[in-house]
């Protein structure tokens, strides 16, 4: 699971062209929008693009989201359950 959060914050670092954003500086439970890294609605779009192209998951629910995307932790405890790829 440490695999796969990694993977995660790499990849949402890549995605969302955080430059000024380490993977260190990510805590597996740091809110992601907000006060933790402060993600808005546009980044939540680019998270479930990358759910679905990286891992074969389709959110139907664009509320089923927010639950997700609380924490990289939650994150890939979902990804762990779901993912088809």
């Amino acid at each position: 699971m440490a695999e796969l959060r990694e993977e995660l914050k790499e990849k949402i670092i890549e995605q969302l062209s955080l430059e000024d954003v380490e993977v260190s500086e990510i805590g597996d439970d740091d809110s992601l929008f907000g006060d933790g890294l402060g993600l808005d609605s546009i980044d939540a779009l680019e998270l479930i693009v990358l759910l679905e192209k990286d891992y074969g998951i389709k959110l139907k629910d664009p509320k089923e989201g927010k639950a997700i995307f609380e924490s990289i932790g939650v994150m890939a405890d979902y990804i762990a359950k779901n993912r088809t790829k």
